[in-house]
């Protein structure tokens, strides 16, 4: 190679390697407790993660560790909470049972399970146990958007305290979230096991097998059928280039929140598909979003 042209190459590697470290943001200080059990189902611990940043406002932000279902494990605090804790968030990562053992609804028991346990504990974490956002991308956007439809008040004659709490929450923010499992990308579009979503029947179970138990199935777990004007405030960024989860599904959500007299909001990320590399913005936005909602 041409002694010019290797300079270049190299001095160009040497750029795109210093801009990747500028763009990595600094994690601010914290400290983390790991897998704390919140639960068991099947003589398996359900666990999270408490991340508390070194000046903590009082607030948590329940973070849904979740990808097509499925509830991954890592050991070091992802860069994407460094904007709620720069702001003093105190976030709980939340990972549940994952399919193919458990489908949707079993999973999103895990879910009310716990936000109850983080409510219950509350004091222990110096939290406002009365304001809980809540966020996640993906299948951990379609969790937020459930838990803002189905949080409920506790059982007081519940024997375990934990099921005494509420699982409801007071704010969401996430990204690119299935909605409406009928309604698909187009009206009538089954999406349940079948289609766009047949590499996730599992997570659908048995029910997925026939178009009965589709429906009935799909009208369960999608959130848009539940919207009430009681949905906590809801922030959505979703790409217009998403082809595993259409963006009509946050374009439908927001509009009929919106129709129903709660607070909604769409940001549309133009030549975005499913994810994207770099998610701080959109992270930094979420902050601002709870900093208005929560802490107002």
């Amino acid at each position: 190679m041409n002694p010019a042209l290797r300079l270049l190459v190299v001095l160009l590697l040497l750029g795109t390697s210093l801009h990747a470290q500028v763009k990595r943001p600094v994690m601010p200080p914290h400290t983390k407790t790991g897998d704390v059990v919140y639960g068991r189902k099947f003589g398996v611990a359900l666990t999270l993660d408490v991340v508390i940043p070194e000046k903590p406002n009082g607030f948590g932000i329940v973070y849904m560790v979740s990808g097509g279902w499925v509830s991954g494990y890592s050991p070091n605090t992802p860069d994407l909470y460094v904007p709620f804790l720069e702001r003093g968030y105190t976030v709980f990562s939340v990972r549940h049972g994952c399919q193919p053992k458990f489908i949707i609804p079993e999973i999103t028991q895990d879910i009310h399970r716990a936000i109850r346990f983080i409510r219950h504990n509350a004091k222990q974490w110096n939290i406002n146990p009365d304001k809980l956002g809540i966020s996640g991308g993906s299948a951990g956007g379609h969790l937020s958007l459930t838990m803002g439809v189905h949080g409920t008040a506790g059982d007081p004659q519940a024997k375990d305290p934990i099921d005494r709490e509420s699982s409801a929450i007071q704010a969401i923010a996430c990204l690119f979230p299935p909605t409406d499992f009928l309604n698909y990308g187009k009206p009538g579009e089954d999406a349940v096991g079948v289609g766009t979503l047949k590499n996730y029947k599992a997570a659908f179970g048995p029910e997925s097998d026939t178009p009965e138990g589709r429906q009935r199935l799909g009208k369960e777990v999608s959130p848009i059928y539940y919207i009430t004007a009681k949905l906590p405030p809801t922030f959505i960024i979703h790409g217009d280039q998403d082809t595993l989860v259409p963006m009509q599904q946050a374009e439908t959500f927001v509009a009929k929140a919106k129709e129903l007299g709660a607070i909604a909001k769409l940001v549309v990320k133009p030549g975005a598909g499913h994810g994207w590399p770099d998610r701080q913005p959109d992270y930094q936005q979420f902050a601002l979003w709870f900093d208005e909602h929560l802490r107002k």
